[in-house]
């Protein structure tokens, strides 16, 4: 039979016996997300195969060496028992009489007819030593298979969410919370192994064991072993209740997780902003109420969990009182056929088959934990972005080499108003468009919709007479370079931060980049140029320098389309004239969409477009806007731009 089939019929039974308060739909979505899950295993052969033979053969040997008790004990006690002289292999058969006699056949082959109980003892000593010792080889052979099995799964796992993640479109992120999602990409992940890891180990490692000791106490008296069968399967009921209970906390559980992640996520972020308005008693106490939520949910589940194994083990000592009194009888009366050493091998291993027990149910217990984490990262994982490439792969734009054209785009955002009604403007190649208005007028979304951060609700924007919406997304997105608001920079050295997007550039080409952008003379003035830390989102650099090294990326770049959101707000006056001189020289002759409130920076824009709640309410030139007296000379005026 296939492993997958046997993982499959395993883990379905289990999980319906366990479901006695789930409807079997709950069930069938349970071993959905198992199966998905264990789909980041593939090959699972390429795990499954040597973790059974490992499992297998150190179940042999750990079981050999509770079944070796009783020569030990009959060579101290029983001499006359081991001193027999046996000159040929006994035929097999599951028995204490077949091992007594297989290991006299052995000493005879070793030491010849004459051997004494010492010879005895050093043989038995030597020959549990050597199972201990492979026992335990194969038990590490097997845990090693099991660690590169998790590991290389949540390695899989994880770059998968990662890069569904990466692919979603804007409005998710603006929806999301980031710290429920850090927290199934990373918490939940985690947890998730219990699923991966667990699986091997209920299908081969605990059965294993547990048919070699029920083997061994069967060979030495069936009539002892009926009588322990009454007791196994009371541990499995009380500790199975147990286990289903696991579920709906564990979900909870990580819900709760990602909310606090979320919370300190949003404190770390806007720490600045929560000490100038003196809400750290608020964040703490919100902290500190989800932090309460999540101990709470965490302790109960952690009790139910832990109340399996101590209560196992005490069941199995109540078990081994019972099996005390019941085979003392057979050994005193002398017609149970049980002598006292087989009698003290039953019960050490009696009490060791309980250990399998305990963790084959701890195992499903972990595995319900592992499903329900597993829902939330399956959850994130099926999420898939609107705004994708062709199914065919799109048209390349490899070129821009006419206009850009809006042809009655409307747009907003989900449930909610909308944004722009209507909008019809082109960009010819080589022209500069400014877009200006008052703000929440739809500007910057008029900008996002170029390189399809979002798509039109209605309407259509043509680059070279197609369809955005026809080109390869990655093309559309590589043929402009985006200056944003909001400026960007990573924990990592200016060089990077500016090389992003041109990973290819050389040291020669990031100089001038940072020229143009008027950055070069402050970096090379920080500690270690070019390779200085900016810091976690550029926090070693003031606004104005920040917003500098976004320029000179977007320069490095060398797109055929600029998009300059506010690309100077953050300027002080003197570096602003800096970097609009320069930006001047870079948009001659390169097409531009510029977003601005400054509007002296887009007094020389070959077409200044007015922007009034998602309208266009005028189009011209400065010295057209300004003759019309309309929304833009009144903003002019305000501005005392001459």
């Amino acid at each position: 039979m296939p492993i997958n089939t046997i993982i499959y019929v395993l883990l379905r039974t289990f999980l319906v016996q366990n479901a006695l308060s789930e409807n079997t739909n709950t069930t069938n979505l349970s071993m959905k997300i198992y199966w998905r899950l264990l789909s980041f295993a593939r090959p699972l052969g390429k795990y499954a195969i040597p973790y059974f033979f490992y499992t297998l053969f150190y179940a042999l040997f750990n079981t050999c060496n509770f079944v070796l008790i009783i020569p030990l004990l009959r060579t101290l006690f029983d001499q006359g028992a081991m001193l027999e002289v046996v000159t040929t292999p006994p035929p097999f058969e599951l028995s204490v009489d077949y091992l007594t006699e297989l290991l006299n056949y052995w000493l005879y082959c070793l030491y010849g007819s004459e051997y004494n109980t010492m010879n005895i003892l050093v043989f038995l000593a030597a020959f549990v030593t050597c199972s201990a010792l492979l026992s335990n080889v194969f038990r590490y052979l097997g845990q090693r298979t099991i660690e590169n099995l998790r590991i290389n799964s949540l390695q899989s796992i994880r770059n998968a969410v990662f890069d569904n993640v990466m692919g979603l479109n804007l409005s998710y992120f603006s929806s999301a919370r980031k710290g429920d999602m850090m927290s199934r990409i990373t918490s939940d992940v985690q947890t998730v192994r219990f699923c991966i890891v667990n699986t091997l180990q209920v299908v081969f490692r605990e059965p294993f064991l547990i048919i070699g000791y029920i083997v061994a106490m069967v060979s030495i008296s069936w009539k002892l072993s009926l009588f322990s069968i009454i007791y196994l399967p009371l541990i499995a009921l009380i500790i199975g209740r147990v286990v289903k209970k696991l579920r709906h906390p564990a979900l909870k559980a990580q819900e709760n997780f990602g909310e606090l992640t979320s919370v300190l996520d949003e404190s770390l972020t806007g720490v600045k902003v929560i000490k100038a308005y003196g809400a750290e008693g608020f964040f703490r106490n919100r902290f500190k109420s989800i932090n309460r939520k999540y101990s709470d949910i965490s302790r109960r589940m952690m009790y139910r969990q832990q109340m399996a194994s101590p209560m196992s083990e005490f069941l199995g000592i109540a078990a081994a009182a019972g099996l005390l009194i019941f085979g003392g009888t057979l050994v005193l009366s002398g017609n149970g056929g049980l002598d006292g050493s087989g009698f003290i091998a039953y019960i050490a291993i009696f009490t060791q088959i309980t250990r399998p027990m305990r963790s084959f149910m701890d195992a499903f217990a972990n595995i319900n934990q592992g499903i329900a984490a597993g829902g939330r990262v399956l959850e994130l994982l099926d999420t898939k972005s609107n705004i994708t490439s062709p199914k065919d792969g799109g048209k390349e734009l490899t070129q821009f080499s006419d206009s850009i054209e809006f042809r009655n785009v409307r747009f907003c955002y989900e449930g909610d108003r909308e944004v722009l009604g209507g909008i019809n403007f082109t960009v010819r190649k080589g022209e500069t468009v400014a877009l200006v208005g008052p703000s929440g007028g739809g500007k910057s979304t008029t900008s996002d919709l170029i390189p399809r951060f979002y798509d039109v609700t209605s309407g259509e924007i043509l680059i070279d007479g197609t369809n955005i919406k026809e080109y390869n997304l990655p093309s559309l997105r590589k043929a402009m370079g985006i200056v944003s608001q909001e400026t960007i920079l990573f924990n990592d050295t200016i060089e990077n931060n500016i090389r992003l997007g041109n990973d290819s550039a050389t040291m020669e080409e990031i100089e001038r980049a940072a020229r143009v952008a008027n950055a070069h003379d402050f970096i090379v003035e920080s500690p270690e140029g070019y390779q200085t830390n900016v810091g976690d989102r550029g926090t070693k650099l003031s606004g104005g320098q920040r917003q500098r090294l976004s320029i000179a990326r977007a320069v490095l770049k060398n797109p055929d389309i600029l998009i300059l959101d506010e690309a100077t707000s953050a300027l002080d006056t003197e570096s602003e004239k800096l970097v609009q001189a320069a930006l001047d020289k870079l948009l001659a002759g390169r097409t531009s969409v510029i977003i601005a409130h400054r509007l002296s920076t887009i007094k020389n824009a070959d077409k200044i477009i007015v922007i009034d709640q998602g309208r266009i309410a005028e189009e011209g030139t400065h010295n057209e806007l300004i003759e019309r007296g309309g929304i833009y000379a009144k903003l002019v005026a305000l501005q005392q731009v001459n």
